[in-house]
């Protein structure tokens, strides 16, 4: 199976609805991240340099009653027109008369961003007669939002099945990057999984097992571990309910021949706060009235160990409560040695989803890694093994 891409398609003079993902953090008005705006420029600018109208589908946050100006894709408009350097018109609905006028008169060289299609109910139930709809307004359907790849939406799957389709140049990318890290890897591979809850990574790491040489486990994962093993990890977060889905893990990891590694000393505090008294400590020891915030010295020692004989790497999740200084000093050395290796070109790192793209943009390495996803639920999904039904539909 091989993945259709914008080389398969002559797009002069056609209009090519695009997929992209809008979905950015907004406050006071204003667009406070715009790395996914920035991503979806390239397939934008190559439909309009091969002579197609680019017409733009999004979602934009979680409507569960129809319009909501609060959510509207509208809001980005700005920030994208400045990072095309492009005309950018918008559409008041993203079906319909107003839709289809807007798409009819776009003028060359221009581009149209139509509202969010979340504010109908047939997105998100893959309605056929809604993605009949949205097909309407264009010749090709070029999907470029590997990040909302997992979710079988209208505006994803159902309406890639109406037009010629194909992937955009974000999602092509994304697809090879993870296949690199994944597919065929170059060995040793090491895999960084932290976060706050075993239950959340579960399917990840029993699938992680097999294609794997290291695992990594940090945050409050690890305290779970931890506790399954015996040790005293005081009042941290812990799932103790999953103590023996922990040692089962374990067990197979060991009979899979993949090492999982666990902290050997801690961070421990007795206030959930920045800059709050703290002790470092054995893994086994922390006090029966303190939690574990952070991975210890030595255990970064032991990382970096690890690290340095890794030929691939794929980050998911922090190793302590990076929102909170001194507790982002694990997730940042780590992740400060990925990017020196990287930047040496001893590593391939890929990262992403979920909180892992915050900690690493605050580790100031996120752009010395290999590839950075955009993709959350996505980017689990895949190291999971799933199919994606937003990548299935693009393949010949």
């Amino acid at each position: 199976m091989k993945l259709r891409t914008l080389d398969t398609f002559d797009l002069k003079g056609k209009k090519v609805l695009i997929r992209v993902d809008m979905n950015v953090p907004m406050k006071n008005g204003l667009v406070t991240d715009a790395t996914r705006l920035s991503r979806a420029v390239p397939t934008i600018l190559e439909v309009l340099e091969k002579g197609g109208k680019p017409i733009l589908l999004s979602h934009f946050g979680r409507p569960t009653r129809g319009f909501d100006l609060t959510m509207s894709t509208q809001q980005a408009a700005t920030a994208l027109a400045n990072r095309l350097k492009k005309r950018v018109h918008f559409a008041t609905s993203c079906i319909g008369e107003t839709a289809q006028k807007a798409a009819d008169t776009l003028p060359e060289g221009d581009v149209l961003l139509l509202e969010n299609t979340r504010f109908h109910a047939g997105e998100k139930k893959n309605d056929p007669e809604f993605a009949a709809e949205l097909a309407k307004l264009g010749d090709i359907f070029v999907s470029d939002t590997f990040s909302t790849a997992h979710r079988a939406h209208a505006s994803v799957e159902a309406i890639a099945r109406l037009l010629p389709s194909c992937a955009g140049r974000l999602m092509e990318e994304e697809i090879s990057q993870l296949e690199a890290a994944l597919g065929s890897p170059e060995r040793p591979v090491l895999a960084v999984v932290g976060g706050a809850k075993v239950s959340s990574k579960l399917m990840l790491l029993e699938h992680l097992i097999e294609p794997m040489d290291k695992i990594v486990i940090g945050g409050g994962m690890a305290n779970t571990f931890l506790a399954a093993k015996g040790y005293n990890i005081g009042q941290s977060l812990c799932e103790h309910e999953m103590q023996d889905m922990a040692r089962s893990i374990m067990a197979n990891a060991v009979a899979a021949n993949c090492e999982i590694i666990l902290p050997i000393d801690v961070v421990a505090a007795k206030e959930f706060a920045a800059n709050s008294a703290h002790d470092i400590v054995a893994a086994d020891a922390c006090p029966a009235d303190a939690m574990i915030l952070d991975a210890g010295p030595k255990t970064i020692e032991l990382i970096k160990s690890h690290l340095d004989t890794a030929k691939t790497v794929i980050w998911n999740g922090p190793l302590g409560a990076f929102e909170i200084p001194p507790y982002n000093t694990a997730t940042d050395a780590a992740a400060a040695h990925v990017a020196k290796l990287t930047q040496a070109g001893k590593l391939l790192s890929v990262a992403g989803g979920g909180d892992t793209v915050a900690a690493l943009n605050g580790s100031g390495s996120a752009d010395k890694f290999t590839y950075i996803s955009t993709a959350g639920g996505a980017f689990l999904e895949w190291l999971e093994g799933k199919t994606l039904p937003g990548v299935a539909v693009l393949m010949s």
